[in-house]
């Protein structure tokens, strides 16, 4: 008998009908001999929706309100579900996060937890029920207030559960089969990964991948948790998300696994790049610009100084479009004291980043990368790399090409294409 943490997200409880298709497959574990605790997010596009009635009401709407709010579309589809599931004969029980133990700090909107304490789920699996938690939420001990883990929760929900309960495995499910060399979307002929390192998966959540959220990952590698994301319209074995020392559940005993050179190709259009122009070239203006966009709230990704000949120079970093405004005014309000000569804004760019384990020990990775987006006349306009990523930025319109591209050069391509049930990747 095992301990089995399932996720489902939105898309697999879109309706009631999914519901009860993802009911019977956990009663179908359950069946199996198995422990199964589910974290499940709001049914189908629920939290965007309940987000745009909040936004209707009030223009800012305030944050502990706007947490109770969404925080709902969670408590429906876990009671639901649980009703599902007592309708084919198997006790269930359903828990909001606070009932479930999930403590979080007090940011409302984009908790982090803090502690996990799930007595009531341990003394539920006990008596034999099958236990279903609300995902993406939980509660702060200091305000005694309802708190939301931001976009993907759920996922970390999912994980932080297994690891508390010590799970043999937390399966993370969605529409697609797994995880993919690239987002099936953009590239049809993208093929399932085996497995995958916790170290590649972050680097392709942090870079537009979309099937596993960065925090949930992250949390897996910190507390050893053994991630499957697989697909809940299919029953067949997905993708395992394996930590420093883990073993792929497929690999007979002793086996080694090479690691890939190039694991996935990860597509982003949701950065903006600002440019500053005509920066006096002379030791910390670029601490001064970089203190300013700090402050603003802004996260910075990619950034590139240009030579100076003239004693100016440029330089030009990538922020989430969100941030942008937020960074353009605070850098603007500082013109003077910084000393540069004005700001440009470009939200039409792309990002497009190369992972895999294997490029430490492989030259020709980056050769590979130019030549294929130079033979297809696609111009690039920033470098990032660290040990086993390479990242361009691109123009917007070029980006869905550019991936194809890069695909094919490496030998990524398979031979059909892939099957998004229900859309969307979630």
């Amino acid at each position: 008998m095992a301990l089995i943490v399932q996720k489902y997200g939105g898309s697999s409880v879109a309706d009631a009908e999914s519901i009860k298709r993802v009911a019977k497959r956990i009663v179908d574990t359950r069946r199996a001999g198995h422990d199964v605790v589910v974290a499940v997010s709001a049914m189908g596009d629920t939290t965007d929706e309940l987000l745009d009635l909040a936004n209707e009401v009030a223009p800012i709407p305030a944050p502990r309100e706007l947490d109770m709010l969404l925080s709902s579309g969670e408590r429906i589809s876990m009671a639901l579900l649980a009703m599902a599931i007592h309708s084919m004969g198997f006790e269930a029980r359903s828990f909001t996060g606070s009932q479930a133990g999930m403590i979080t700090d007090s940011q409302h909107g984009a908790a982090r937890i803090v502690d996990v304490t799930p007595v009531r789920l341990r003394e539920a699996l006990d008596e034999g029920a099958i236990v279903i938690v609300a995902g993406f939420q939980g509660f702060n001990r200091d305000t005694r207030d309802i708190t939301t883990l931001g976009r993907g929760g759920s996922d970390t929900t999912a994980v932080a559960l297994a690891a508390a309960l010590g799970a043999d495995v937390c399966e993370i499910y969605s529409d697609v089969d797994g995880i993919f060399t690239a987002d099936p979307r953009v590239i049809p002929k993208a093929q399932k990964l085996d497995h995958v390192s916790t170290e590649e998966m972050l680097e392709l959540a942090a870079n537009g991948a979309k099937v596993l959220y960065i925090r949930a990952v992250e949390y897996a590698r910190r507390h050893g948790v053994l991630i499957h994301a697989r697909s809940t319209f299919s029953s067949a074995e997905g993708t395992y998300v394996l930590g420093e020392g883990m073993k792929n559940p497929r690999e007979a005993e002793g086996a080694v696994m090479e690691e890939p050179i190039v694991a996935g190709v990860a597509t982003d259009f949701s950065h903006a790049k600002i440019t500053v122009a005509g920066v006096p070239d002379v030791p910390g203006k670029a601490a001064e610009i970089f203190k300013i966009v700090a402050k603003s709230g802004a996260n910075v990704d990619m950034i590139v100084q240009n030579v100076s000949a003239t004693g100016r120079t440029d330089i030009s970093f990538t922020v989430p479009k969100a941030d942008a405004a937020a960074a353009l005014k605070a850098l603007a309000a500082e013109q003077n004291e910084v000393g540069f000569q004005n700001l440009v804004h470009d939200d039409q760019i792309g990002k497009l980043s190369v992972v895999g384990a294997g490029m430490r020990t492989h030259s020709g990775v980056s050769a590979t990368l130019f030549e294929a987006l130079s033979a297809g006349g696609i111009n690039i306009e920033m470098i990032s790399t660290s040990e086993i990523r390479i990242s361009v930025v691109l123009r917007g319109d070029d980006l869905a090409e550019a991936a194809r591209t890069v695909h094919t050069a490496y030998g990524l391509d398979g031979d059909s294409d892939v099957t998004v049930h229900a859309g969307t990747g979630r």
